[in-house]
């Protein structure tokens, strides 16, 4: 036979690996190899033994250099009888070269898929998974306390992807948290600030009064004590309302709420109840179509809040005005009064907690300070807004104040 093709050392030693996998296989086939003196006669008894049960049998081995070498035989019938058996053997280049590609690309398809696998693996590590344990570990701190800020690499906020999303996520929920801590701080300093007051002033008065054995001035004391002890109530019950509103609104499902019938219920309570030479509620607002997405209860505190320290500042037989419209998709609710106005350097500071600035002639302790600043909680839960500003007239002299609360229309 002609000498077989010749192929490089690195395909027979792939062709070699390869066998020898496909060998250790439960399915694995292996040939018997020809001896290498050369002589490519077959075991003929199997294939006589095929071939005289009328089958052709073929025999199938290799020689010491690879080639492939096929055998069969074949049975001569005469009515059906054998009468003879015709014995072919025949290299098998064919066959074989048609292997060798058929194994080399099997291998090829591995190898491609092998390479594209680890390099998938590696820009998934790089991409995915060692950003998402940076911000386990990120998160991790956070739980831990370390610091304020830094914690979520600004590698990872500025990605464009999903990561990047989470990244940023995570850090604005880290501020808001430790934004919302240092609130907590900020108020419960203020409610010991609040709370000491009264308690000190009835602590004096309790001393004073053990002393003091005039019975006018035990009265007087007793008065006093009876104040604190009101205003301390009053200061306890608008501090745990305050506490309740964020917890409240961010359980409490919002409803399409009409804040219109609710403008007329209060301006009709404040007619019915007014005292005499009171301050006037002119309403003006529709009948109906003012809908937010809020929770009546609390809008109605907000608005009750709002005329309540409208009434407070107004003049005697004063005017205030309550204005409600839509302008776009804002629901607006103004209330205006006559009074002597806001400083303008207190606009932003009267929303803060515990700030107070009283008409003068109203009793001391009247109100805990938490009126305006509940209120803003309550409509920035809403996604709102609440700002305060003077009126004036044509010369610029101020003629009273203006709260405006703007809530998103449903």
């Amino acid at each position: 036979p002609p000498p077989p093709p010749q192929r490089g050392p690195f395909a027979a030693a792939v062709v070699a690996a390869y066998e020898t996998v496909m060998a250790l296989l439960p399915r694995g086939t292996s040939f018997p190899t020809i001896p290498g003196d050369g002589e490519w006669t077959p075991d003929i008894r199997p294939l006589l033994a095929a071939a005289a049960a009328g089958q052709a049998a073929p025999q199938v081995r290799r020689t010491e250099d690879g080639r492939l070498v096929v055998s069969v035989a074949v049975p001569a019938l005469r009515n059906r009888d054998v009468v003879g058996i015709v014995l072919l053997t025949r290299e098998a280049r064919e066959v074989d070269e048609a292997l060798f590609q058929v194994r080399m690309t099997i291998i090829a398809a591995f190898g491609l898929a092998l390479a594209l696998t680890v390099a998938l693996s590696f820009y998934l590590s790089t991409t995915i998974a060692r950003p998402l344990l940076r911000l386990a570990r990120a998160a991790e701190r956070m739980r831990e306390g370390r610091g304020r800020r830094g914690h979520v690499r600004p590698s990872l906020r500025t990605r464009r992807d999903e990561i990047g999303a989470l990244a940023q996520a995570l850090d604005e929920s880290a501020a808001a948290l430790w934004a919302r801590m240092d609130a907590i701080e900020r108020f419960a300093a203020d409610v010991a600030h609040e709370i000491k007051n009264p308690l000190t002033s009835i602590r004096s008065a309790i001393e004073t009064l053990r002393r003091v054995q005039d019975p006018e001035r035990q009265q007087r004391l007793l008065a006093v004590i009876a104040e604190d002890v009101q205003r301390l109530d009053r200061l306890i019950s608008d501090i745990s309302d305050a506490s309740r509103v964020d917890t409240e609104l961010a359980r409490t499902v919002t409803e399409r709420v009409d804040v219109a019938p609710i403008l007329a219920t209060l301006a009709d309570i404040h007619e019915t109840t007014r005292e005499p030479h009171g301050p006037r509620i002119v309403l003006e607002a529709p009948e109906n179509g003012l809908v937010v997405n809020g929770v009546e209860g609390r809008l109605v505190q907000v608005f009750r809040n709002l005329i309540g320290n409208a009434v407070s500042f107004s003049p005697p037989d004063g005017t205030i005005r309550l204005i409600g419209r839509r302008a776009g998709g804002v629901v607006e609710v103004a209330v205006e009064d006559e009074g002597p106005g806001i400083p303008e350097a207190k606009l932003e500071h009267i929303f803060e907690r515990f700030y107070s600035e009283r008409p003068k002639g109203e009793r001391f302790g009247a109100h805990s300070g938490l009126g305006l600043s509940i209120s803003r909680q309550i409509v920035e839960a809403l996604h709102g807004r609440i700002t305060a500003e003077n009126r004036r007239d044509d010369s610029g002299a101020v003629i009273g104040a203006r709260f405006v609360v703007r809530l998103p229309a449903a």
